[in-house]
C-alpha cells in the first residue's frame, strides 16, 4: 500500500514539474497545479484501466495466466489466482471421491436408486435399472412412482412410513418363474429419498422349500402314525382271532418301515449337506456296481410282483475295466434309486434297461430306461425337489418317500456328475448320469477284484 500510494505521489510530482517548466513565464504555479492534477488523473486512468483488466479476468480468464503482474492490483491478482487454483483443485478431488462413491455404488450387487424431494429420480446404477426396467437415456428426472406401477409399492411410497421393507414382484416375475425384490427407502438430506433393492427370489424359494418340508415331513409321518395308533387301539380294546390279529400286525409292521424309510432317507440328505465332498482317491469298479443293482433291483421286482408271471424284464449292461472314484455307498445309493424308481413306476412284465457306456471323451454315462407311464414336460424341471410327487397316490402305494430323486441330486452335486432326464408320456423315461473324466479311469490289474 505504501508503494502504491509513494508511485501516485511521485507521478503528480512528475507531472507538476513538467507542467511549471511548460508553463509561461509568470504562471509556473497554475502550470505545477495542472501538471499535478492531469498527473493524477492519468495514474488514476492507468490504475482503474489494470483494475478492469483484472476484473475481466475474474470473469473469463484462464487461471493459469497472470493478469496484472506489479502493484497492488498485481498482488490482488497473484492472491485470486492462487484461491482459484486451491478451490479448482478442491472440485477436481471433489469430484473424483463423488465418482469413487458412484462406481463402487455401480458395482453393489443391490440396487440403488437416488429420488430428489419429489420423488424422480436423479441417478440410479446398472442392477436398480435391471431390477425396475430402468434406462438413464429415458427415464432420469422422471417421478420414480409412475415407472413402477405395482400397487403394493404405490402405497408404501404414498405412506411415507418406510421403517420396513417392502416385497414386491420383479419386472420379469411370471407365474412360471416369479422373481421377488425387496425395496426400502431411507429418507436422506433435504427430504430426498434413497432407494435400495435386491432380489429376495432365492431367500423366497428357500423359504418356500422349508415350509412346505417341515410340512411335508409332518404330513409323511402323521399318516403311518395315525395308522399304527388305529391299530394299537384295535389290539387293545378288541378280542381278535389270531389270523385278524396277525394281519393287523403286519400292516404295523408295514406302517413302521415306511417311517424307518422316511426317517433313513432324511438322515442321509443331512449327512450329505453336512460333509466334505467325497475326494478321488476310492476308485471301484463299475461293473461291481452294476453287479449290485442287478441283485437289488431282482430282489425288488419280486417283492413288489409275487407273482412269477409278472416280474419286469431287467437287462443290464456295463463298461468293462473301467473305475469310478467316489463314495460307494453314495453312488450305489444314487443309482439304487434311479433303478428303484423305474422298477416301482413300470407295470409288471414291464422292461427296464441299466446301461453304463464309456463316451469317447473319458466320460461315463450310466441310464436307466423303462417303459412306465412317462413323466409330463411341465414336471421334469422338479422332479428332484424333497417329496415332490407326479403322482402322489402311486408313490405311497408303491412305498416311495419322495426323497430318492432329492438324494441323486445332492449325491451327484458331491461327485461333480449331472443329472440328464428324458421322458415321453405313455411310453416311459430315461434317466442318466454322466460322470466326469476327471473321475473315471480304467481299472488296474489290483483294483479287478474289488467289489461292492
Amino acid at each position: 500500500m505504501f508503494w502504491r500510494f509513494f508511485s501516485f505521489v511521485c507521478f503528480q510530482l512528475a507531472a507538476g514539474l513538467a507542467g511549471w517548466f511548460l508553463a509561461p513565464p509568470g504562471r509556473g504555479a497554475m502550470g505545477a497545479l495542472i501538471g499535478a492534477v492531469s498527473g493524477g488523473s492519468a495514474w488514476f486512468l492507468f490504475d482503474l484501466s489494470r483494475g478492469v483488466r483484472l476484473l475481466r479476468w475474474l470473469r473469463v480468464g484462464d487461471a493459469s495466466d497472470v493478469a496484472v503482474r506489479s502493484g497492488l492490483w498485481g498482488e490482488v491478482s497473484d492472491r485470486a489466482r492462487r484461491l482459484i487454483r486451491a478451490r479448482e483443485q478442491m472440485t477436481r478431488e471433489s469430484q473424483s471421491r463423488l465418482q469413487d462413491f458412484l462406481a463402487a455404488l455401480q458395482a453393489s450387487p443391490n440396487g440403488v436408486v437416488l429420488l430428489d424431494s419429489e420423488g424422480r429420480i436423479e441417478w440410479f446404477n446398472q442392477m436398480a435399472g435391471m431390477h425396475f426396467g430402468l434406462d438413464a437415456q429415458r427415464d432420469m428426472l422422471q417421478h420414480f412412482a409412475n415407472l413402477v406401477r405395482d400397487p403394493g409399492f404405490a402405497a408404501y411410497f404414498a405412506s411415507h412410513n418406510f421403517l420396513s421393507e417392502l416385497v414386491m414382484p420383479g419386472r420379469e416375475s411370471t407365474p412360471a418363474r416369479p422373481v421377488k425384490l425387496s425395496v426400502h427407502l431411507h429418507p436422506y438430506g433435504e427430504g430426498r429419498l434413497l432407494l435400495l433393492s435386491r432380489d429376495v427370489t432365492a431367500v423366497e424359494q428357500a423359504e418356500a422349500m422349508r415350509r412346505d418340508f417341515v410340512a411335508n415331513v409332518s404330513h409323511e409321518i402323521r399318516t403311518p402314525l395315525t395308522v399304527l395308533a388305529g391299530f394299537v387301539e384295535t389290539l387293545q380294546t378288541l378280542p381278535l382271532v389270531d389270523d385278524e390279529r396277525e394281519r393287523y400286525l403286519a400292516l404295523m409292521a408295514q406302517q413302521a418301515d415306511r417311517m424307518q424309510a422316511l426317517v433313513s432317507d432324511l438322515l442321509m440328505l443331512s449327512r450329505l449337506e453336512g460333509s466334505p465332498s467325497p475326494g478321488s482317491f476310492d476308485w471301484m469298479p463299475m461293473s461291481s456296481l452294476i453287479n449290485q443293482l442287478e441283485q437289488d433291483a431282482s430282489a425288488l421286482s419280486a417283492v413288489l410282483n409275487p407273482r412269477s408271471d409278472g416280474l419286469h424284464k431287467l437287462v443290464f449292461d456295463s463298461v468293462t475295466g473301467v473305475e469310478i472314484a467316489g463314495a460307494p455307498n453314495e453312488l450305489l445309493s444314487a443309482m439304487g434309486n434311479l433303478v428303484g424308481n423305474a422298477i416301482r413306476y413300470t407295470p409288471a412284465r414291464g422292461e427296464i434297461h441299466v446301461q453304463a457306456l464309456l463316451l469317447p471323451d473319458g466320460r461315463v454315462a450310466f441310464s436307466v430306461a423303462d417303459t412306465g407311464p412317462g413323466i409330463a414336460p411341465e414336471h421334469i424341471p422338479r422332479l428332484t425337489e424333497r417329496f415332490y410327487r407326479v403322482d402322489r397316490s402311486r408313490s405311497r402305494d408303491t412305498g416311495g418317500t419322495g426323497l430318492g430323486l432329492a438324494i441323486v441330486k445332492h449325491v451327484l452335486q458331491r461327485h461333480g456328475a449331472e443329472l440328464k432326464i428324458d421322458s415321453t408320456p405313455g411310453k416311459g423315461s430315461v434317466f442318466t448320469i454322466i460322470f466326469p473324466s476327471s473321475r473315471v479311469r480304467m481299472a488296474s490289474e489290483h483294483a479287478l477284484g474289488y467289489s461292492v
